[in-house]
């Protein structure tokens, strides 16, 4: 059984809009259902309120599992990770010129994209596909 509610839920996807909060996949070009992430992982004190939670897609998910902070990859500064309750997503990154890769603007943003593996191999050739059906990148970061 769930600890979140049904309306919790629906809540964390209606504000995401149904996009991955971290790599900006859409749901209807997705395999899988979008997950709901603890920002703050309940493991690390984090807790089950709308302010801790956010929608990712299975990948971002699993490979962001219980980090907080990672190193940036220009500075070699430890910085906290990209968080979708407090921080814009286009402040933090923008799209290579393709559209296919997801670049960091900041010590956050460069982090983030290391530590989620954002440009994975699987991630950076679903996109072009999808640049190909013209489905991404989306409009509205």
């Amino acid at each position: 059984m769930s600890l979140l509610s049904k309306s919790l839920r629906e809540l964390v996807r209606k504000r995401a809009k149904n996009r991955c909060e971290y790599c900006l996949s859409n749901q209807k070009y997705i395999l899988g259902r979008l997950q709901i992430d603890h920002i703050h992982p309940v493991v690390k004190g984090g807790s089950n309120t709308e302010h801790n939670l956010c929608l990712a897609c299975e990948l971002c998910n699993q490979y962001k599992w219980t980090q907080i902070e990672s190193l940036d990859p220009q500075s070699g500064k430890v910085v906290f990770l990209f968080n979708p309750r407090t921080q814009k997503w286009k402040e933090h990154f923008i799209w290579n010129q393709e559209g296919a890769e997801i670049i960091g603007k900041t010590d956050c943003g460069r982090a983030t994209v290391e530590a989620l593996s954002l440009n994975n191999k699987l991630a950076v050739i679903v996109r072009k596909n999808w640049i190909q059906a013209g489905w991404h990148p989306p409009v509205e970061s």
